[in-house]
């Protein structure tokens, strides 16, 4: 049955659009000892061993399976060796791929790849750096349907150890610099792990801005033009050398494939150039681009279902850190969609506007937004000292307590009853205000003003059974780390409490510097 499936299987590719999906698999290492392996990858240490590594290569290859690309972008990849082991596992479970490339970075722990089940014409490697530790990215031509398509896989450098903007605009430069020398008309799809967002202009961190906030994916890539992102409704019309990332297809809650401690981005990426919508050759199908969202890739409580290493040992549980994204492409001519807004447009909202909503469908701008309290990467915001306040949760970056901005919104939910902002990006810093205004104070508190997601500041009471008595009220009281928890009967002082909500109303404690316990 196998063979007659390889038979049969060229004819049904030619006949349907294909798939084209790119899948970070986080750290396929084999068993053999080479000296290039990251630390935990070390055969004999870290219960990293042969069983491990066929554990490893049964979750990748169900992932692979069930995605069901035609062609197929994986990234941290450790060699060629592994790959072939790859390769015999899908074969051996049913997938097969007959074609595959690796790149070849001399030094490198880990190397980009590429599946195919259209003939791999020729490949190459593009090397960004002379340095070990510079990844190449990997060129291969694949005649799909009679056609020539050339595919760049892209691992760019992580936003980790030192992880600046300029490193990336290596990336860039040298993948821009390849393209220059392809002759007119050559159609290509660039995919893979660019560890940037599709809009990096706007959420590239101080920290790694080295490049006075040029950025390799928008600016040197080409994906925004100007002031602006480049549309879909601009794409088919774009001079050589401009691109047009898939992400900007999906609403703004859903531009998302990595969850890094809570922060959601869109560092996965497919992205097209004009030929791709040009009515000859190869063309994008539209609509088609999404996040391959199985089921077991989560856990419980919705996290990414990444492998799991812990206490110094890897448990066999899991899959990675990335989910993969696809597209879909044919011979058919692209069908092009009338713009229903126009995208240089954001829209201007307010914090009430945000209550009144489920989901976003395109990004809105808030204006004038001051960080009222800020613990770790959770904060609250206002626009008002009378306004309501929202939550920022895990997204608010380098915000400073104590400060005013105008953000970009691109994500919100509602956990539990709490309306949370789950997506947020700064778009101007403004000046430092006075809090003082921003807060409710004790002599303000009381049952009928008690609304969720405001700060409150200088609130004596009792502390008993989970509940703070005050004012004459009670309220469900909660440390965010247990061990703060007081003894019942205790008279506490609370310097910053955040009005949450879980199920209810509650008045939640960060730190152990937001409140204190008065004696008697």
């Amino acid at each position: 049955m196998r063979y007659v499936l390889l038979i049969i299987l060229p004819f049904l590719l030619y006949g349907t659009p294909f798939k084209v999906a790119t899948y970070n698999v986080e750290n396929l290492f084999d068993a053999v000892y080479d000296g290039t392996e990251y630390e935990d990858y070390t055969p004999g240490k870290h219960n990293w061993n042969r069983r491990m590594v066929e554990t490893k290569l049964n979750h990748t290859a169900e992932v692979i399976c069930d995605l069901d690309a035609d062609v197929l972008g994986l990234q941290e990849i450790e060699n060629e060796r592994i790959l072939g082991q790859l390769v015999e596992k899908l074969k051996k479970v049913g997938c097969p791929y007959v074609y595959s490339a690796v790149s070849h970075k001399k030094g490198s722990s880990i190397q980009v790849a590429l599946l195919s089940r259209f003939p791999i014409v020729k490949k190459h490697d593009i090397q960004v750096s002379f340095a070990p530790r510079v990844r190449n990215i990997l060129e291969v031509e694949v005649e799909v349907k009679g056609y020539p398509l050339t595919f760049f896989v892209n691992h760019w450098k992580s936003r980790a150890y030192k992880g600046y903007e300029s490193k990336r605009i290596a990336y860039a430069k040298a993948l821009q610099e390849r393209i220059a020398r392809m002759p007119e008309g050559k159609e290509y799809i660039i995919l893979g792990d660019f560890n940037s967002d599709y809009n990096a202009y706007i959420t590239l961190e101080p920290k790694h801005n080295d490049t006075n906030g040029k950025t390799a994916f928008n600016d040197v890539l080409q994906t925004k033009v100007g002031q602006y992102l480049v549309e879909e409704s601009q794409i088919s019309k774009a001079s050589r050398g401009v691109h047009f990332s898939l992400w900007q297809e999906l609403p703004s809650h859903k531009r998302w494939s990595h969850n890094f401690y809570g922060k959601k981005s869109s560092i996965d990426q497919i992205v097209l150039p004009q030929q791709l919508f040009d009515s000859r050759g190869i063309e994008y199908v539209n609509n088609s681009f999404g996040v391959f969202k199985a089921p077991y890739l989560f856990t419980p409580k919705g996290y990414i279902n990444r492998w799991e290493y812990k206490n110094k040992k890897h448990t066999g549980k899991g899959y990675s850190d990335h989910l993969p994204v696809y597209a879909l492409f044919d011979t058919k001519a692209y069908v092009a969609e009338v713009a229903k807004t126009d995208p240089k447009q954001l829209l201007k909202k307010t914090v009430d506007d945000l209550y009144t909503v489920e989901s976003l469908a395109q990004p809105v701008v808030l204006e004038d937004v001051v960080v009222v309290l800020k613990r770790g990467q959770n904060a609250l915001i206002k626009q008002t000292s009378t306004s309501r306040g929202i939550f920022l949760y895990g997204c608010a970056g380098s915000l400073e307590e104590g400060r005013s901005y105008d953000v970009l919104v691109e994500g919100i939910s509602t956990y539990k009853g709490l309306k949370e902002v789950t997506n947020v990006s700064v778009l101007k810093e403004k000046a430092r205000v006075n809090l003082e205004t921003y807060s409710v104070y004790a002599d303000d508190f009381n049952a009928k003003n008690l609304r969720q997601n405001e700060v409150v500041r200088n609130l004596k009471g009792v502390y008993k059974d989970g509940f703070l008595y005050t004012e004459g009220i009670k309220i469900p009281l909660y440390f965010k780390k247990r061990k703060l928890t007081p003894q019942n009967g205790s008279r506490l002082k609370i310097d910053y409490g955040h009005l949450g909500y879980y199920k209810k109303l509650q008045l939640v404690i960060y730190d152990a510097g937001d409140f204190e316990i008065l004696e008697e």
